[in-house]
């Protein structure tokens, strides 16, 4: 297995290719700790693109969505789909507007789209789902029913080629700027959690129901 997901003829970086990496390490690091993407695709001769949580297991990313979906719908129709990431790290504050930008990793991939129809496979898949936005939810909660099944479509997506975009660091003030009586400099940013608030209703009312240890781990990273 090559350690490059790239160049290809669709995720070459053209603009500021030196930002640009095809390794194979940093762009699943950015799918893994990205909360949700996009992917695209024509609907009756229109581009679209709708936001979605994504599940990667080596080189396939799982979608999931209601069958009634016209992206999803068009992706397995075309059998090839197009993901997009982006983490946002912060702001990169230049003396100029102009070299002003965000600090960010992202990812653009293309890859070849199948419909997942197996029952056990879709039950494990929408499991990973949920540990792919909270580790260990999956085991917290009630099973997920036939009809909640039926009720989703799961995409696996195959990944052909890839690139990622990163952006970070110091700004990139030509000589002329350096002097400028102008702040300049990085403001990073992060996700952080708030204190939790239960639900109030059914069991739950009562208060008696502790903080899932999926939920502690979470607050106790931060």
């Amino acid at each position: 297995m090559s350690d490059a997901l790239g160049p290809g003829p669709k995720t070459r970086v053209r603009r500021l290719p030196k930002k640009a990496t095809y390794e194979r390490d940093v762009i699943y690091a950015v799918i893994d700790e990205a909360p949700l993407g996009h992917v695209a695709a024509v609907v009756e001769g229109h581009a679209t693109m709708i936001p979605t949580l994504l599940a990667r297991e080596g080189e396939t990313i799982y979608l999931h969505g209601s069958p009634a979906n016209a992206v999803m719908k068009a992706v397995v129709e075309r059998g090839e789909a197009c993901i997009s990431v982006t983490l946002y790290d912060g702001l990169r504050l230049a003396r100029s507007g102009f070299e002003s930008s965000i600090a960010y990793r992202s990812v653009v991939l293309f890859g070849a789209a199948t419909l997942v129809t197996d029952d056990d496979e879709k039950a494990r898949v929408l499991n990973m789902f949920i540990d792919a936005v909270l580790p260990g939810r999956a085991s917290e909660v009630r099973a997920m029913s036939d009809a909640e099944r039926r009720l989703t479509m799961v995409v696996a997506v195959t990944i052909d080629e890839a690139s990622a975009k990163l952006s970070s660091g110091p700004t990139d003030d030509p000589d002329e700027d350096l002097e400028l009586p102008v702040w300049s400099g990085t403001v990073p940013a992060r996700t952080v959690f708030s204190a939790p608030i239960p639900d109030v209703n059914g069991a739950m009312a009562a208060g008696t129901i502790p903080l899932p240890a999926s939920v502690q781990r979470l607050l106790d990273r931060q």
